[in-house]
């Protein structure tokens, strides 16, 4: 079997210009203990070591477990948390330490949209403030003046300008959330930090949410790091997904990649869990067999205390003791799709699943 680094892995498909990279980012918390006078007992590895690349234009997917450390890694690329170590690279440019005035010049190109659509909005401010707020501070006027703008924005997402008088209390969760696209969408932005922007929303309307998102994307080539627990949704909306366990990465690829032929255990595991459609022949027979559900046993350890080796191990059940001395590096496996990493001693065969079997033949349907 031949590897190869996570740092030689081919450019995706599609637009192959990178726009921002991290490179052994981390991010460790403090944890003080003691009385009368608190020390550093410890730390809590949230984000430790990752390494991938947002291209333009590109809808970048991020899910695992609550607790993984996603929406740590997108306030980091947003650069509302300061890293512990590694490097962040935002269009050929060093922003891993930068300076809030070195930051200044960027802050308008990555936005960033918050999970609950209920406390991101200030319940004090109108619409039209909320929308306008970074216009303003960032001295922009838009040709016809801001309120043009806001009106124009409200239109982009679905709204009617006429709301630009309301205060958030007066919209539903949904019509919230799209308060908050729009205010993401102010400033032209080229990278969109969504992080599980769909997840508090009933599912009608997250479908009309991941819509928009989408439109956007299309209309306007901005690039996301799409941050989500729904696996149905994340595969809708991002063309590489990358996926969460522990504070590591342990595997990426494409979309179809990903759910079609997962290399990685745990991959495996939260895919089994995805509820599936069951079809049957008109005789009551499954047009297929059922996904085979895998348990995982045992909870999540302690980020203040992650295992050695593969932080996985302690719930898989392909461990052995090379897993335990060691921990796997994210590499290409040959013969696997382009781009396609794991991280994992003992991969799965990537053995097809549902999605990628042939479609049931059903009866055709009888003429009146």
């Amino acid at each position: 079997m031949t590897t190869e680094t996570a740092e030689t892995q081919p450019a995706p498909a599609g637009t192959r210009t990178p726009l921002m990279t991290a490179e052994g980012l981390t991010k460790y918390f403090p944890v003080r203990g003691g009385f009368p006078i608190k020390r550093t007992v410890g730390a809590v590895h949230a984000v430790d070591g990752l390494d991938f690349t947002v291209h333009e234009g590109e809808s970048f997917g991020l899910v695992g477990e609550s607790g993984c450390g996603k929406s740590t890694t997108g306030r980091l690329l947003a650069r509302l948390l300061e890293p512990s170590g590694g490097t962040l690279t935002y269009r050929d440019r060093d922003i891993t330490h930068a300076s809030r005035r070195e930051l200044a010049p960027i802050r308008s190109e990555i936005q960033m949209i918050f999970q609950d659509p209920y406390s991101s909005l200030n319940p004090r401010q109108t619409v039209g403030t909320i929308i306008g707020g970074p216009m303003e501070i960032n001295g922009i006027r838009p040709p016809g003046g801001r309120a043009a703008r806001v009106r124009e924005l409200l239109e982009t997402v679905g709204l009617n300008p006429e709301h630009y008088n309301r205060f958030p209390h007066e919209f539903s969760g949904g019509q919230r959330q799209r308060i908050g696209v729009a205010r993401a969408l102010a400033l032209e932005p080229r990278l969109i930090v969504a992080d599980e922007p769909v997840s508090a929303l009933d599912v009608s309307i997250q479908a009309q949410v991941v819509n928009l998102l989408r439109k956007v994307q299309e209309e306007l080539g901005i690039a996301f790091l799409f941050i989500a627990h729904d696996l149905a949704v994340v595969r809708h909306f991002s063309q590489r997904i990358a996926v969460m366990y522990l504070g590591k990465i342990v595997e990426v690829g494409d979309r179809e990649a990903i759910h079609q032929r997962p290399r990685h255990p745990y991959t495996h595991a939260l895919l089994s869990a995805v509820p599936e459609v069951a079809l049957e022949h008109p005789d009551g027979t499954p047009a297929e067999p059922p996904r085979e559900r895998i348990r995982l046993q045992g909870d999540v350890p302690s980020p203040t205390d992650p295992p050695s080796g593969c932080r996985f191990r302690t719930r898989c059940w392909k461990a052995q003791d090379l897993c335990a001395e060691q921990e796997p590096p994210l590499v290409r496996i040959e013969g696997n799709a382009e781009g396609h990493l794991t991280a994992c001693h003992f991969p799965e065969a990537g053995t097809t699943l549902a999605a990628d079997r042939p479609e049931p033949v059903l009866p055709a349907p009888v003429e009146p």
